[in-house]
């Protein structure tokens, strides 16, 4: 799996969001800045990013994915 198609796939999934993936092979983070994660729980943001990358780590594409998400703000404010 290319980090291009993480992007991709995220970013059409995850409508109006920004990602920002790292890593290689099939070891990748992802960093996912939207305002659907507005008013959203921890738990709740992991599970749909996981959704939108679930066939890629059942097929075993990705095998481990670290992932933080912020909204617009609070991206704004760690930059």
């Amino acid at each position: 799996m290319q980090i291009e198609d993480v992007k991709r796939i995220l970013e059409e999934k995850l409508e109006g969001c920004e990602v920002f993936p790292e890593g290689e092979g099939c070891n990748f983070q992802v960093t996912v800045v939207g305002d659907l994660f507005e008013g959203q729980r921890p738990v709740k943001k992991q599970q749909m990013v996981y959704a939108c990358l679930a066939d890629q780590i059942a097929d075993g594409s990705i095998h481990a994915l670290t992932i933080k998400t912020y909204t617009r703000a609070q991206w704004a404010e760690l930059n």
